[in-house]
């Protein structure tokens, strides 16, 4: 029974390990290998076969190994992979038509059954001074005659053991999936021949991928260390613009070691250098020392992959100059100035070449030299040094020569290569002539005094010989004496140098009728030779004609305050004037319609005629005419302007009708009169009105005055019940002067009972003491008494300040100016 039931798992397994290896058969069978169990072992069920087949045969198989039993193929003994993985077998079958076939493929299944091992049994190695850590020098490979698809032949490779164990004891590492062996950073940095030129390494490989159930086999690599000739080259002087031909090799270099590739790297325009598989470097064009004089070339060796073996070694390539260059001057043109005073030697300017070439050779050594001037000169003027390109004065002194010269300098080197520039040399004017005047006085001149400010006078020039428009050439003129009191002013005109006397103030013949000025005429520069002599100063004579003026007045304009009310004829201001020439001077009023003002003829005193009233007319303006007594066409005028001071005359009145208007009872909330109130003076008397009740207890508890602002106040009641009745209410309004005046009033105000619309509801009852029929008709007649009374007294004041108008000269001219 156990048989029985192993045979059955095996013939599971064996269609479990069915796969797609075997491609191309009708049937696919996986069988693994070594089976160690009971033949005949039983592989798979054939599903192919019809249930009407006959006469079954199995073909394909030369060693007998495969047959077929009840539809089940079998084995007759145990299959190994190594020596044939697969097997394509033929079954054939009869059927009651014909005979038909199909293709089983065995294929068998590995299983680890092979112990790896290396390849060589002496397996050895050289690495190079200098490699990189990392950089594998030498591989060490094994097989493994399993799978190569399955775990079974994955091998893994470890480093077990190295001797000697100097300087360090890990100076290599392994690949443990390739197998390359490279030096570790330890290895990389202490490498050294001489301290130990062998090592031995016991390695050691794995299949399984190294897991703890894997075969194993161990070997031992011998390594030796070697020198190497990968070092910097010496460095290559190479001269500018060789001839060729091109490429020129210049330097190389070699990696000793394993297969290497070359490759170039630095500040060098690309292609100029090259290296080639042999390690030649290369020159590919000429080069020029101005444009780089060195060259630092970092020379790379990488393996086939890219992988970068040791460290770059360099190349210094230097480049030696060749005299290829012509001395240039930084400007094509220099400008200087030279003083025309200027002695033999005086050093103008210094001009200098540059030269491209190696300053450490005699290719840059540059000579000057003068070529050429414009203009010629009969004498030598300048001179340039051979070797400074200092270029000075050969003259005595340039005094009498041209304004300016153009010189032509010349810069060359040892070989003969030169440039050339210009010098132009402006000869500088020195004011060595002080200006002078053509006479000595000038004048005398005449100039009525009344000459308006700005006048000119004369004009005087003072020559000078230096260089017209330059500062030597100009002239600063001053007034040395003669106008102390700045009458006059100098104004010069810089194009030509003549000076302008010119009136700066008013003249005044009275005061000065004679004017005796001394002018002199200096450069802005100091003189460098000579000095400034009598030549150089003048005198100029001026006379102010007499001229009739006119007065004058002191203002021109007055302002005056004048209370109101106060007694007329009080002078309020006096008028000042003056005449030059010492006339007498009348003065009068004009604009003063209304003839409230006088003014004294000869004295200028302005009084007031009769009082005046701010409540009327609060300002007058007029105008006060001063004329020359003695020519009365020669005038002067100003404005007078009076304001009139407020004075505290008028009591404040209530204004309004009152009678129609009444307050409900009983009171109702926020209900008053508003009472309105006025005073005819200004903001200083009347400004704020005080109501205020009578002081008597009845009065003060039923009424109350409320404010509202300077001149309304509220009246209401001040109990919540007030009989129905017309009311006199007592109170006075006082103004806020100091002392107050005030006004008495006894206003009539109506208490009702009202509606809900706030309607009263009946009339009030005639107040007692109020005028009947009769008495109101005697109290018209007697208002219109006292109104005719009052006409009669105006119309005869009228008459009394009309009188007969005097003749017309007299007459004023100006109405009298009103202020509102």
């Amino acid at each position: 029974m156990a048989d029985a039931g192993a045979t059955t798992m095996l013939i599971l397994l064996v269609v479990l390990y069915t796969f797609a290896l075997c491609s191309g058969a009708n049937v696919k069978i996986g069988v693994p290998e070594n089976y160690n169990g009971i033949f005949p072992w039983y592989l798979s069920k054939l599903h192919s076969l019809p249930g009407n087949y006959s006469d079954l045969v199995v073909t394909g198989d030369d060693e007998g190994i495969f047959g077929v039993d009840a539809q089940f193929l079998y084995a007759l003994k145990p299959l190994d992979r190594e020596k044939q993985p697969s097997y394509s077998l033929q079954v054939s079958f009869r059927t009651s038509a014909h005979r038909q076939s199909f293709t089983v493929e065995v294929c068998v299944i590995d299983k680890n059954d092979n112990v790896p091992s290396f390849i060589e049994e002496s397996m050895r190695g050289s690495v190079q001074l200098g490699l990189l850590k990392g950089i594998p020098f030498m591989q060490v490979d094994a097989v493994d005659r399993d799978d190569r698809n399955t775990a079974h032949a994955e091998l893994r490779f470890r480093l077990m053991e190295q001797t000697p164990r100097i300087p360090s004891s890990q100076m290599f590492s392994i690949n443990s999936v390739t197998g390359e062996v490279s030096l570790t950073e330890e290895g990389a940095s202490t490498l050294d021949p001489e301290m130990c030129g062998r090592y031995k390494l016991s390695v050691m490989v794995n299949d399984m991928a190294g897991k703890s159930n894997a075969f194993f086999s161990s070997g031992i690599v011998t390594v030796e260390v070697t020198g190497n000739t990968w070092a910097s080259p010496d460095p290559v002087r190479l001269q500018e613009n060789l001839p060729g031909p091109y490429p020129i090799p210049i330097s190389q270099v070699k990696w000793s070691g394993s297969q290497a590739e070359y490759s170039l790297e630095g500040e060098f325009p690309e292609m100029l250098f090259t290296i080639s598989r042999e390690g030649v470097i290369y020159l590919n064009a000429p080069l020029d020392r101005e444009t780089q004089d060195q060259f630092q070339i970092s020379i790379v060796v990488e393996r086939p992959d890219g992988r970068e073996i040791a460290k770059p070694v360099e190349l210094r390539v230097m480049v030696g100059d060749a005299n290829d260059n012509r001395p240039t001057f930084p400007q094509a043109q220099y400008h200087t100035v030279v003083k025309e005073l200027a002695s033999r030697g005086t050093e103008i300017l210094t001009v200098q070449a540059a030269d491209n070439d190696d300053p450490k050779t005699d290719n840059v050594r540059i000579f000057y030299r003068l070529v050429g001037q414009i203009p010629e000169s009969p004498r030598a003027l300048f001179r340039v040094d051979r070797d400074s390109g200092v270029i000075s004065v050969q003259a005595d002194s340039m005094e009498g020569t041209a304004s300016q010269y153009t010189l032509t300098i010349t810069a060359e080197d040892a070989k003969g290569l030169n440039s050339s520039c210009t010098v132009v040399v402006t000869v500088q004017d020195e004011n060595n002539n002080p200006p002078v005047f053509s006479q000595h006085e000038y004048g005398p001149f005449h100039i009525p005094e009344d000459a308006s400010v700005g006048t000119t006078v004369t004009a005087v020039l003072a020559g000078d010989a230096d260089v017209r428009g330059g500062d030597s050439w100009k002239v600063d003129y001053r007034l040395e004496s003669g106008n102390e009191e700045e009458v006059f002013t100098l104004v010069t005109d810089k194009q030509t140098n003549e000076v302008s006397l010119v009136l700066s103030k008013v003249l005044d013949f009275e005061r000065e009728s004679e004017y005796i000025l001394v002018i002199s005429a200096q450069n802005p520069v100091a003189l460098v030779r000579g000095r400034y002599g009598p030549a150089s100063t003048a005198t100029v004579s001026i006379y102010v004609d007499d001229v009739n003026e006119g007065p004058i007045l002191s203002q021109s304009h007055y302002e005056v305050t004048v209370r109101e009310g106060e007694e007329p004829g009080r002078v309020i201001a006096t008028i000042r004037g003056y005449d030059p020439d010492s006339h007498p001077i009348r003065y009068s009023l004009q604009g003063d319609t209304k003839k409230y003002f006088s003014i004294g003829k000869y004295s200028g005193e302005l009084k007031t005629v009769q009082a005046l009233d701010r409540e009327e007319n609060s300002t007058y303006t007029m105008e006060v005419i001063a004329v020359d007594g003695r020519n009365s066409s020669l005038s002067a005028s100003t404005l007078v302007t009076v304001q009139i001071l407020d004075v505290n005359d008028n009591s404040p009145v209530l204004v309004g009708d009152y009678s129609w208007k009444y307050l409900c009872t009983p009171r109702w909330e926020d209900q008053a009169l508003v009472l309105a109130s006025r005073d005819s003076d200004g903001p200083q008397h009347g400004g704020r009105l005080n109501f205020s009740l009578r002081s008597d207890a009845t009065v003060r508890r039923n009424w109350k005055l409320t404010p509202i602002n300077d001149t309304h106040t509220n009246l209401s009641l001040n109990i919540p019940y007030l009989a129905p009745e017309v009311y006199t209410v007592p109170f006075t309004i006082s103004d806020s002067s100091s002392p107050p005046r005030s006004t008495f009033i006894n206003l009539p105000v109506t208490v009702c009972p009202c509606n809900i619309r706030g309607n009263c509801k009946m009339a009030a009852k005639q107040l007692e003491g109020m005028p009947t029929i009769q008495s109101a008709v005697g109290i018209l007649l007697g208002t219109f008494t006292v109104i005719g009374t009052i006409l009669i007294v105006v119309f005869v004041r009228i008459s009394y300040q009309n009188p007969k108008q005097p003749s017309k000269t007299h007459q004023e001219r100006v109405p009298l100016k009103i202020s509102v």
